[in-house]
C-alpha cells in the first residue's frame, strides 16, 4: 500500500491522470469521447492525463469517473465509517463540529 501523504496535491493530480488514462482505454473510450461525456474540452483531458494539469476540481474528476463508469468506486476512495460512541455527547446528542478553546 503507498504512502501519499508526502506526495504535494499537484504530484497527486498527476498520479491520478496517469491512473486515469488506464481507466480511459479499459473503458474503450477516446479522449474525444470522454470529452464529449463530460462537457470537458479534450485539451483538459490530455493535460489530466499526461500529467500538465497542476489542478482539476472535484466536480471535475467526479465528471470523469462517471464517464469511465467508475462512479461507484467514491466507496472504496471514502467508506463510510461506522458510528462512533466517541461522537456523542454526554446528553446523548451527535457532535456537530470541533471547537478547540482559545489559549
Amino acid at each position: 500500500m503507498n504512502d501519499y501523504s508526502k506526495y504535494s496535491s499537484p504530484e497527486l493530480v498527476r498520479l491520478l491522470g496517469i491512473r486515469f488514462k488506464d481507466y480511459r482505454l479499459r473503458a474503450n473510450m477516446t479522449q474525444k469521447e470522454v470529452a464529449e461525456a463530460t462537457g470537458l474540452s479534450i485539451l483538459t483531458i490530455h493535460r489530466f492525463e499526461n500529467g500538465t494539469a497542476n489542478n482539476i476540481s472535484l466536480g471535475t474528476f467526479l465528471l470523469l469517473l462517471k464517464a469511465v463508469g467508475c462512479i461507484n468506486d467514491l466507496d472504496m476512495l471514502m467508506p463510510e465509517q461506522p458510528e462512533s460512541p466517541y461522537l456523542y455527547k454526554e446528553n446523548n446528542k451527535k457532535t456537530q463540529r470541533v471547537r478547540h478553546n482559545k489559549l
